[in-house]
């Protein structure tokens, strides 16, 4: 009965564990924002890099436009070329943003929101959930577009279906090309999505708004080797280690990096560095402790049924009755009968034919 007990509980031990492998996979992946390497490309030969910086870094769109010459000098250098007939095709992506505030309005009402200032293929990287319109690129050559959250649309028109409307930024026309959805929940408030969210270029922000400067800059890039592109962006970016940080996203999810997150969860939350983080970072932050969280209780899961069948399989092998010995000469002396089984039957066979030679002379 003991037995049966022990076996059961390992049994739903077991299933634990892989119930917590689902959800932990499955939360691993519900964030868009770090899952650009997988949509930029299915062969997984990219990684995805994300840099924060902080305020005394001084990052300006040359300090970018600098690492891109070098970045392409470097693929060369490597032989990682562009095989592809298409014209449009790229061996690389990257986008950048800076947070901010302005003022928006639209004649009659006005509006003072949180403001992110992009430049590059920013919504590539963050394709929020668009309720109408579509969205810009930094690369456009016309900077007078935005995107509002649903909020910031019902405060200025009263309706949220008012893509191709126009929005004044200071005294600037601006064409709304999208309204998104601002996710909502515990976790996002926390992260800074608990206030109006406005995305504009980041020469508008910078022109007619409040910039803190460009403290994030992202890209996907061929990655041949472990580490390639994550080492090229730290070294090459031009910014001092003590005034950024660089993270790849591609595998910050994975298993051994969860390993390295339990073991510096007490002390992962100080930072002596003067960054602050945008909001899909500190989503991504929480789901890594949430995520480390449950890999822990998921490992604890798993090992209480491997310790579990050790010991049965110790304790049978002391009450065994026989030994490896017996298990040999057993296994020896049927391979001897199953031997002579075959001669006596070559034999039989030998005999048959000889007396039917003899029988037919």
């Amino acid at each position: 009965m003991k037995k049966i007990i022990l076996g059961i509980s390992g049994a739903v031990s077991f299933l634990i564990f892989l119930v917590l492998l689902v959800l932990t996979n499955q939360m691993s992946g519900a964030l868009d924002a770090q899952q650009m390497a997988a949509r930029w490309s299915e062969e997984k030969d990219v990684a995805q890099v994300s840099c924060f910086f902080s305020p005394n870094a001084q990052v300006t769109e040359d300090t970018l436009l600098a690492f891109e010459h070098s970045l392409d000098s470097a693929l060369k250098e490597a032989s990682i070329t562009l095989e592809s007939e298409n014209p449009s095709a790229r061996l690389w992506v990257d986008a950048y943003s800076a947070s901010g505030r302005i003022n928006l309005s639209n004649g009659s009402k006005t509006l003072e929101a949180d403001a992110i200032g992009i430049g590059g293929d920013f919504f590539l990287f963050h394709p929020l959930k668009l309720l109408y319109g579509s969205f810009f690129s930094g690369n456009d050559l016309m900077q007078d577009y935005c995107v509002i959250d649903e909020e910031a649309a019902w405060q200025l028109f009263g309706s949220n279906d008012v893509a191709g409307m126009t929005v004044y930024v200071g005294n600037v026309p601006h064409i709304v090309t999208g309204v998104v959805e601002r996710p909502e929940g515990r976790l996002e408030e926390a992260a800074g999505l608990e206030k109006t969210v406005v995305y504009v270029s980041y020469d508008t922000l910078s022109a007619l708004g409040t910039n803190h400067g460009i403290n994030h800059y992202e890209i996907v890039m061929p990655s041949p080797v472990t580490g390639f592109a994550y080492n090229h962006v730290k070294e090459r970016i031009g910014v001092e280690e003590t005034e950024m940080e660089v993270i790849e996203n591609t595998s910050r999810y994975s298993l051994l990096n969860r390993l390295k997150l339990l073991r510096s969860f007490g002390t992962r939350s100080m930072n002596g560095k003067a960054i602050i983080y945008p909001y899909w970072e500190n989503l991504a932050r929480g789901y890594e402790d949430m995520i480390g969280v449950l890999t822990l209780f998921m490992l604890l899961f798993l090992l209480y049924p491997i310790v579990l069948f050790v010991v049965l399989f110790i304790l049978w092998w002391r009450n065994k009755g026989w030994t490896l010995k017996d298990m040999w000469n057993t296994c020896k002396d049927r391979v001897e009968r199953l031997g002579e089984k075959k001669r006596a039957k070559r034999l039989g066979k030998k005999a048959g034919r000889n007396r039917k030679d003899e029988f037919t002379i």
